[in-house]
């Protein structure tokens, strides 16, 4: 369960306060699958970040999965991120000297997860890259970095994923594989799974969409049930 309770974001710009994100009250079931929609500088990607504890809130408490993040120092945190969050970006972010494979690895290896390369195979296998292992980043196509971004943003297993516009760079088709690629990850392990889409026709397929405009909750709907998910 992710709970917000009166969180808001504001920042200094040009001396005046900016308010990205105005106070909001939101619950995000375990095991849902939500969409942050809305249009540019609505402030999607700000409570995301806040969701994530990648950004503090000017006001209110963020609990995940039972941990007020808003109340945990530096190191704790980022303890608490490794062990509960995984992040996908739109910009992918792989280490261009390392390999699909290696990308998955070194994160498990950090983490210290027992028999990291196993593991690393069976995210290659997941996502579906097991032919592409050895392959850099510049070797793959954007589909296939953003699979291995997916794959690294699960190594330890979170059970809760969020995805900042992981279609953004990709065209209709490779982004609707990635989003039925995320749909997959939610079902088959029930992982809470946010995402933020420009796109009102993948949102359509998650459990319920948030639409923000202006740093405002505007509505929250439940998917249609014509989206063939159900």
């Amino acid at each position: 369960m992710i709970e917000l309770h009166g969180v808001s974001k504001t920042v200094q710009s040009g001396g005046d306060p900016l308010t990205i994100v105005h106070p909001l009250d939101l619950e995000i079931p375990t095991g849902q699958l939500l969409s942050i929609v809305g249009p540019s500088a609505s402030g999607k990607s700000t409570l995301l970040g806040l969701i994530a504890g990648l950004d503090m809130p000017t006001t209110g408490s963020i609990m995940v999965n039972g941990t007020d993040i808003t109340s945990l120092n530096e190191d704790r945190l980022a303890e608490f991120r490794g062990r509960t969050v995984g992040f996908v970006f739109q910009f992918f972010h792989l280490m261009p000297s390392l390999t699909a494979f290696e990308n998955i690895l070194v994160p498990l290896e950090i983490i210290g997860k027992s028999n990291p390369q196993a593991r690393a195979r069976d995210l290659m296998s997941e996502v579906g890259l097991t032919g592409r292992s050895h392959h850099y980043p510049s070797q793959l196509s954007g589909g296939e970095q953003q699979r291995v971004a997916i794959a690294r943003a699960l190594a330890n297993t979170p059970p809760v994923l969020l995805a900042d516009e992981p279609t953004g760079n990709l065209d209709s088709a490779t982004g609707r594989s990635i989003i039925d690629l995320l749909v997959d990850v939610n079902r088959r392990h029930g992982t809470t799974v946010v995402l933020v889409t420009h796109d009102n026709e993948l949102a359509a397929q998650t459990d319920a969409t948030l639409v923000m405009r202006d740093g405002r909750t505007e509505k929250r709907q439940a998917a249609p049930t014509t989206s063939g998910r159900r």
